[in-house]
């Protein structure tokens, strides 16, 4: 009977315990990029501190970008998150795009959401 009881009690706790799932490349890309673009529009920075987080994040994105372009296991999947993925290359690979076209990692982020200079000193302060 006691055996019954571990038994049931390990059955019982397997159940309840979360599974680990592990995050794929494009997972840890997104996540990573997501850190770098909250670095670019923190209000509480300072310029210096900046420049210094989106330095670190771009270096680790470029790694990131890489293992995602080399990865053999999203070759065959046609899931809408890998597809949404590659259909945006130039916000999915950042870094990449960025260099590609010459620009800022945060001149390009506002470029590809369709904030521009222009618009942007045009625009007035107000409250809605």
């Amino acid at each position: 009977m006691n055996t019954t009881l571990k038994a049931t009690a390990l059955a019982l706790g397997m159940l309840v315990l979360p599974s680990m799932t592990m995050a794929g490349s494009l997972e840890n890309l997104e996540r990573e990029r997501s850190i770098v673009v909250a670095a670019i529009f923190s209000p509480g920075m300072d310029s210096g501190d900046r420049q210094n987080k989106i330095a670190v994040g771009k270096h680790r994105l470029v790694d990131l970008e890489r293992i995602l372009l080399r990865d053999k296991s999203v070759i065959g999947k046609n899931t809408p998150q890998i597809r949404r993925a590659f259909e945006n290359y130039d916000l999915t690979f950042i870094v990449h795009a960025s260099v590609e076209k010459n620009l800022s990692l945060t001149d390009h982020w506002l470029e590809q959401v369709g904030v521009s200079t222009h618009s942007l000193m045009g625009a007035r302060v107000g409250r809605r």
